[in-house]
């Protein structure tokens, strides 16, 4: 709005601009997934597992350690006791664990979870071929077995591995307790024990 003001002859009308309000868009917040997350697997995650798995093992020993039924079933009895690295949103490395009540283990160990048990057998551990070389298996082990440390009852972690990886495992802190009764394939493994001890280390997105 302005407005005129007269008077005198040698006075030049002018005008008083009024300030002028101006009402500008709300910005609306833009809703995005975090970079980075760990949480447990469901049963919705099944499929992006085994993609991933199949694709890991398959072409390097023709055998998944685990079916897409099996991965269905441990994500459904305990998924309490898997663990998948998402970023932005899509799955990129993951770890399947069970439940297990014996020293050592044995092939029916291979598809049995068996509830309340103070051991863990870690089934697979898997890294999506985009994100390889990257250190992603070591760091999603690290906060596996800390998150296991929060986990009331657990006291151990048990898997077993060709050969060749037993020199990964041991720099995570895994004892080497000898060669596996179990066999797939004619493929031989080692046994692996971690010892779920002390405290757990305080980490963002640990679960602790």
């Amino acid at each position: 709005m302005t407005q005129q003001v007269s008077g005198s002859p040698f006075l030049k009308p002018f005008f008083l601009r009024m300030p002028v309000r101006v009402v500008r868009p709300l910005r609306q917040r833009r809703h995005t997934l975090p970079a980075s997350e760990f949480r447990n697997l469901t049963p919705q995650d099944a499929i992006s597992v085994f993609e991933i798995e199949r694709e890991a093992f398959v072409s390097v020993s023709g055998e998944c350690p685990l079916t897409l039924d099996e991965v269905l079933n441990f994500l459904s009895q305990c998924p309490e006791l898997s663990l998948g690295w998402f970023e932005e949103g899509q799955l990129v490395a993951f770890i399947i664990g069970s439940g297990w009540d014996k020293e050592r283990l044995s092939q029916e160990a291979m598809t049995q979870h068996v509830p309340a048990t103070p051991t863990v057998h870690i089934h697979v551990l898997s890294v999506h071929r985009h994100c390889r070389q990257q250190g992603k298996g070591s760091i999603l082990l690290w906060r596996y077995l800390q998150y296991l440390r929060c986990v009331p009852g657990l006291r151990r972690a048990l898997l077993i591995c060709e050969d060749f990886l037993v020199p990964f495992y041991l720099k995570a802190g895994f004892k080497q307790k000898g060669p596996s009764a179990i066999s797939v394939s004619n493929m031989q493994f080692q046994e692996m024990e971690y010892t779920l001890g002390g405290q757990a280390y305080a980490r963002r997105n640990s679960g602790c």
